[in-house]
């Protein structure tokens, strides 16, 4: 095979990861095909369906520089600096995500962010491909087949790269001829979407700057706001018991549950009942793969390869770093069997982390945020973090506004929460803390961060 063809990359998926990593790829040099089975956003608009509003984060944003793209998509973002709770008594606290303005998350539409991706891959001169649904691949002869517009497009290939998310053509052609060790856990609970629209002065009627949650215990409510002034609502709640999409079942149900148990949110969603019966619960799950390539011949990264629930913000955010990390590996070596084979060995016990710390957040989220223990414990973070910078760094902290390993946050987050835990045991305020003992703890327990990037 020539140097020519070496430098051939197809593509599979142009949601958000796949334009991206083409982006970078054809930056790199590299020859870029790019199948989506859609139809093009830009032209036919966005058909995506309904989904939970991005957060975007150090990780994403640092891929999106490395794409020339992030002064675009920022455009189009609303900032969130923390979280907006609203206590079941009515009362309503802003938790900071960070120390200050320069450490804030990004609201951004999903539809948006791919039509910015979609124009830069194709000014990069990727070669775009819509309404091109891979149906079967054949591996030995490197032929994958593509079916649109009622015909089969035997399409010759190197290398495949999957980007087509959680529902992976791709990886089900994969899984045909080698056992990936494909494992899918269905959290109890599922989601559903609402909205709360403009107000009569055309302006949005919560706070804009946050993300607003109304935790309840099993269930929550989240809120996040669109540059177009609205809110995309998010009810989250078991799929059975009590209160769950079981005994809430039609839209009198739905209103009657937010009067009852968010009830400041009401007022502001004037289509509940409809959209509530309109929009259908979407599934929460998470993907587990032993084996994310093929030899050389194909690699699945982002949601194709780890699916999460969406409790950290950090789905997108990891798929991109994937991006960034596949193509620095193709970028050191064009060997595409050695490419894939460096990129799962660095990425996997990452991936894994971000699932695992996704899985938790949905707790603190729903069940936490509102908890006197939890609020000591957050308090006395902050100071730690004041005291000991570079050593004491909050977890969400080290995940969202910092780039060094998922897994090193998971771990480092684990020790931290110990310590939290033992320093505030038994006390209501952190008035008459042994400052002196609980700073020798952090000095036994935590190396200096740098040495663990």
């Amino acid at each position: 095979m020539s140097a020519v063809e070496n430098k051939r990359l197809t593509l599979v998926g142009a949601g958000l990861a796949g334009p991206l990593l083409a982006t970078l790829l054809a930056r790199h040099g590299w020859e870029v095909e790019l199948f989506e089975r859609r139809g093009d956003p830009r032209v036919h608009g966005y058909a995506g369906g309904r989904s939970i509003n991005l957060a975007l984060a150090e990780r994403g944003l640092n891929a999106l520089r490395s794409a020339g793209v992030d002064d675009d998509v920022l455009k189009q973002a609303v900032m969130m600096r923390g979280r907006m709770v609203h206590f079941a008594d009515g009362r309503v606290q802003l938790q900071r995500y960070g120390k200050d303005d320069s450490e804030v998350i990004w609201s951004i539409s999903r539809g948006d962010l791919n039509i910015v991706l979609l124009n830069a891959a194709e000014a990069a001169g990727v070669r775009l491909q819509f309404d091109r649904r891979l149906e079967r691949v054949d591996f030995d002869a490197r032929i994958a087949h593509f079916v649109g517009e009622g015909e089969d497009i035997a399409h010759p290939f190197h290398a495949l790269i999957g980007s087509d998310g959680a529902g992976s053509n791709l990886r089900a052609a994969m899984m045909q001829v080698s056992d990936l060790g494909e494992r899918i856990e269905v959290m109890p609970h599922s989601y559903k979407e609402l909205e709360i629209p403009p107000g009569f002065d055309g302006d949005f009627q919560l706070e804009a700057n946050a993300l607003h949650i109304w935790p309840r215990g099993d269930y929550m409510c989240i809120a996040l706001p669109n540059d177009e002034r609205t809110f995309t609502v998010t009810l989250f709640m078991p799929n059975e018991g009590r209160t769950s999409f079981a005994s809430v079942r039609d839209g009198e149900e739905g209103e009657a549950l937010f009067a009852r148990d968010f009830a400041d949110a009401l007022p502001l969603i004037p289509k509940l009942r409809h959209d509530f019966e309109t929009n259908p619960a979407g599934m929460l799950a998470t993907l587990y793969l032993d084996r994310w390539h093929l030899d050389g011949r194909a690699v699945l990264l982002g949601d194709a390869a780890h699916a999460m629930v969406p409790f950290h913000g950090q789905g997108m955010n990891c798929a991109f770093e994937d991006c960034v990390a596949l193509a620095a590996h193709l970028e050191r070596d064009p060997d595409t069997a050695t490419a894939f084979a460096a990129f799962e060995a660095e990425r996997k016990p990452n991936a894994a982390a971000i699932q695992q710390m996704a899985l938790e957040n949905y707790r603190e989220m729903s069940d936490r945020v509102d908890d006197p223990d939890f609020l000591l414990q957050r308090e006395l973070e902050r100071a730690l973090a004041e005291r000991h910078p570079g050593r004491f760094v909050p977890r969400y902290a080290m995940v969202t506004f910092h780039r060094l390993p998922y897994a090193t946050a998971f771990e480092r987050g684990r020790i931290q929460r110990a310590l939290l835990v033992e320093a505030t045991a038994g006390r209501d305020s952190l008035d008459g803390l042994d400052w002196a003992a609980v700073d020798r703890m952090v000095h036994a327990r935590l190396s200096p961060l740098e040495a663990e990037v």
